[in-house]
């Protein structure tokens, strides 16, 4: 969430920030913030005054009834009554005032970065840098659904007998490929100094809203309505809120963590090709990397939590890219993100299999996630990052197409240790 020191100090500047994001009304929501703040530092002002006058009022009242002047007193006591009734409203008014400005500031996404490109969608994102080599398939190469079902590792029609479209069931060496790719991806990460969380998968309204899911994308959340918990979209959630209301000190940074957990994301509105197989889930498994940082290294961090993704997909082997989101294809938390694609060489296609984040102190905001430089009593915002390291199943559709030989599937050797067989047949 931007703050109101922020939105009043940086106007302009918030403004121009929003338009490369596209936000509608942006200026006439940030002025009316603005004006909404003024009032409420004028009736805050008025209230200090009625309650000066209240103050001295009743410490006369006394002296008036020891010097014997009841009349004035009773006058004093009346007019008592009257400046409390004054406060009382304005301490109303000033509440009210106060919610309309916090209704405003939720409905305000993050600043992108100075380096953000302007964009409408993802055919205005900019590649970074590509990597990894394009394989090379044989004759009749096979999308991964087929080659699923050809060698019974993942099973869509009875995930959609036991729940409905989008929870694939797992079998045979489908299921230990995904064991092994969790294993592998907290393995990696906690070897970067990550340390392993295993959260709760669902999550209560306050932590929905700390990280921004709420009440942004309340539509694609599980809502179990009778607790009023969400099912997580990401393990982000969960790991991050674990220093919602927290005050750290400078000393504690990085705070660096990790977390496997199934997602649950309802995609509405998802249909056609785009979705086939593994494309795009409704449920789906995730190893996370979060890491809060102070504001002077967020960028380094965002470097660092880079090149750990990209050593991932560069051991197993897959071609992939890195593309820099422009304003129009960014998330509502994020001040820069940057999105590694892998090749999907049946489908001839790029797919997303992570994105990596610097929220700079939005989030913090929501959360109220302080830290205090050694000595300095002042609390600053701390800033959050995440990233996907990694999601599994555009993982597992590109390792299926990208390595299918007329003898099975080939598993890349960084991975062999884990499955236990070198070839899936």
């Amino acid at each position: 969430m931007l703050t109101l020191k922020q939105i009043e100090e940086q106007r302009d500047f918030v403004v121009s920030r929003l338009a490369v994001k596209h936000v509608k009304n942006a200026e006439e929501t940030v002025d009316r913030i603005i004006e909404l703040n003024r009032l409420r530092r004028q009736m805050q002002a008025q209230n200090d005054a009625v309650l000066c006058e209240l103050n001295q009022t009743s410490k006369s009242i006394g002296m008036l009834l020891k010097n014997g002047k009841t009349t004035e007193a009773d006058e004093a006591k009346k007019h008592t009554g009257e400046l409390k009734a004054a406060t009382a409203e304005l301490d109303r008014k000033m509440a009210e005032t106060a919610q309309q400005i916090q209704d405003l500031l939720v409905t305000l996404p993050n600043l992108p970065h100075i380096s953000v490109p302007e964009g409408y969608g993802a055919e205005d994102n900019v590649v970074v840098r590509m990597g990894g080599k394009m394989p090379e398939l044989p004759e009749g190469a096979l999308p991964h659904w087929e080659l699923a079902r050809k060698y019974d590792i993942i099973d869509f029609e009875l995930g959609v007998k036991l729940t409905g479209a989008g929870f694939p069931v797992y079998k045979n060496q489908g299921a230990r490929l995904q064991r092994a790719l969790i294993n592998f991806f907290l393995d990696r990460a906690t070897a970067a100094g990550y340390r392993e969380i295993e959260p709760p998968v669902m999550v209560n309204e306050q932590s929905g809203f700390a990280t921004g899911q709420l009440p942004d994308k309340e539509g694609q959340m599980y809502h179990a309505e009778v607790d009023n918990y969400y099912l997580v979209p990401t393990a982000e959630v969960p790991v991050t809120n674990i220093y919602r209301d927290v005050i750290l000190s400078a000393e504690d940074f990085p705070v660096k963590m990790t977390a496997y957990t199934p997602c649950f994301r309802r995609e509405a509105g998802s249909y056609g090709k785009d979705v086939r197989g593994l494309n795009r889930l409704h449920q789906f498994d995730k190893v996370e990397i979060v890491r809060l940082e102070h504001p002077s290294n967020s960028y380094q961090a965002l470097d660092e939590m880079i090149q750990h993704v990209e050593s991932l997909v560069t051991d197993l082997e897959l071609p992939y890219r890195i593309l820099r989101l422009c304003g129009g294809d960014m998330s509502f938390t994020s001040a820069l993100t940057f999105d590694f694609e892998v090749y999907s060489a049946a489908q001839g296609k790029w797919l997303e299999v992570s994105s990596v984040s610097n929220f700079e102190t939005f989030q913090a905001n929501r959360m109220k996630l302080r830290f205090k430089e050694v000595g300095d009593k002042k609390t600053q915002l701390a800033h959050t990052l995440n990233g996907s390291a990694l999601a599994l199943p555009r993982i597992v559709a590109a390792l299926l197409e990208n390595n299918q030989t007329p003898e099975g599937i080939r598993i890349p050797a960084v991975l062999q240790p884990y499955t236990g067989f070198d070839v899936i047949r």
